[in-house]
């Protein structure tokens, strides 16, 4: 796939100056009108053979567009921080807001076809990464993403040609490097590793342009053509419809109906209660402090109705833990700067490091519960939610977290007389608004939004543990019982 970037071309000076002006002025009126929409962002990623100008062509982007709406993030060998979080976890952190762009230089393709190229990644594991990559691309093009993948491409005599020319001159020989030479005598080996990569995730939402790069400024027009075309395309396009609120789809069947399948009023006794609640606390207190805790980390996932107990059971788990290696993080309606952003990106940002325990009180499943019954996100968008929920859940346990999920559920009457209850009492009125009383009309539609979100989403990985509500004091020993289980579990994993 490689045979026409290996051709030469040759731009006079002349030509070159007389396009790259225009060029400039072009690609610059886009980026002023991408910031002006500020209805998509626009991710670059460049990749592709050593010493084929990658480096300067970043500089030449930086030059050619304003370089205080481009942000640039480097991508080589896992920091020490970087390599305790999920691979996808840095490239997350780092993806631009809409309205700007950003230039990966390197990318989630870097660490792969190093591993492969050098042995330490056999074939079966380079095509469950190959996979990964290609669910993140797709992820985040139906996110709204404009992805522009370039892969600069040197034929081997071209690229032994261009770093003698750099060794030559004591000005430019700097530029080649003990780490250069070393891939050029491996070049056969990346080649080969390359192009079926690069067929393989060239797809139809995000595809590779190999880039001609023997002629350096051949190469700067044909990226700044390209670059210009996308922007212009995606642009000019007529901004898509809002979002329709969808009908409700009826209530699940009582047979299949997880939900009415519990038995919601569990009996406890305020004594047994509190011998129960000092057990379980005691349990996950010593979980916690185990000598391979510093191995794991801990995700603990609250959903629920409203007034369902979620704060109380949080605040009962905390006191069994050291403050100083928990946080909660509390889950509203996103805020503006959330909005600019594919929607698991705010709960990337929180994914903690081994020896930490995140709890987070409402989560990435809003896009399956709240925006799905409310119309915020498109059907097409909440239904294929699921699957990208399973596999942010899947990268976060393969890295060694334990991912523990509750759903507390209570029923309509108990809900009822707790919204009365926090009326008539004036430390838990800030509790109760317009739209707590509002919700309860759609309790059906919530109710088949749980339902299928359990069954699409409980998985081997990272189960939904249901807990029985209407008792609160059942429900708080119930999920520190079970985080403590499963805390046990996964230091049993543990290296």
């Amino acid at each position: 796939m490689f045979e026409a970037a290996e051709l030469e071309h040759e731009v006079s000076k002349e030509d070159y100056r007389k396009e790259e002006a225009e060029l400039r002025r072009a690609l610059l009126a886009a980026q002023r009108e991408l910031g002006q929409q500020r209805r998509f962002p626009v991710l670059i990623l460049i990749a592709g053979v050593e010493g084929a100008g990658k480096s300067e062509t970043v500089h030449l982007l930086n030059e050619w567009l304003d370089p205080r709406f481009i942000e640039v993030s480097g991508f080589g060998l896992p920091t020490e921080e970087e390599a305790v979080h999920p691979p996808m976890w840095r490239f997350w952190r780092a993806l631009p807001p809409k309205g700007r762009i950003g230039i990966f230089f390197g990318a989630w393709q870097t660490v792969p076809i190093l591993e492969r190229v050098l042995g330490k990644l056999g074939p079966g594991g380079f095509a469950t990464r190959m996979e990964e990559i290609m669910r993140l691309e797709r992820m985040l093009a139906q996110e709204g993403v404009l992805l522009l993948k370039y892969w600069f491409h040197l034929s081997k005599a071209q690229q032994k040609k261009r770093i003698k020319s750099l060794e030559k001159d004591k000005e430019t020989s700097w530029k080649v490097t003990r780490y250069d030479r070393t891939l050029f005598e491996h070049y056969d080996d990346f080649i080969e590793v390359c192009e079926p990569y690069l067929r393989e995730t060239s797809t139809g939402e995000a595809p590779w342009t190999v880039v001609p790069a023997a002629n350096e400024r051949f190469r700067a027009l044909f990226v700044g053509r390209h670059l210009l075309g996308a922007l212009r395309a995606r642009l000019d396009a007529p901004a898509p419809a809002a979002v329709k609120a969808t009908p409700a789809p009826p209530a699940a069947p009582e047979q299949v109906n997880i939900i009415r399948a519990l038995t919601l009023k569990q009996e406890m006794s305020r004594d047994d209660y509190d011998k129960e609640l000092a057990e379980a606390q005691g349990r996950l207190a010593r979980a916690t402090r185990h000598k391979r805790y510093g191995s794991i980390s801990v995700i603990a996932v609250f959903e629920g109705n409203d007034a369902a107990g979620k704060g109380g059971a949080v605040r009962r788990l905390g006191a069994a833990l050291d403050p100083r290696a928990y946080r909660i993080v509390p889950v509203a309606a996103p805020t503006e700067e959330e909005r600019a952003q594919p929607y698991l990106w705010r709960f990337w940002r929180h994914v903690p490091r081994p020896g930490r325990l995140t709890i987070f009180d409402r989560s990435w499943y809003g896009r399956v519960l709240v925006e799905r019954v409310e119309g915020f996100a498109a059907e097409p968008d909440w239904r294929r939610a699921y699957a990208e929920i399973n596999d942010f859940e899947e990268q976060l346990v393969t890295n060694g977290a334990v991912v523990a999920k509750f759903w507390l559920a209570i029923s309509k009457d108990e809900q009822h007389r707790r919204f009365k209850d926090r009326e008539a009492t004036a430390f838990k009125r800030h509790k109760i608004t317009e739209e707590d009383w509002r919700n309860r009309e759609k309790w059906d539609a919530y109710e088949a939004a749980v339902c299928e979100m359990v069954e699409r989403t409980s998985t081997g990985m990272a189960p939904w543990t249901l807990v029985e509500a209407d008792n609160k004091l059942h429900a708080r020993v119930k999920v520190i019982r079970t985080l403590a289980e499963m805390v046990e579990d996964g230091l049993k994993r543990a290296k």
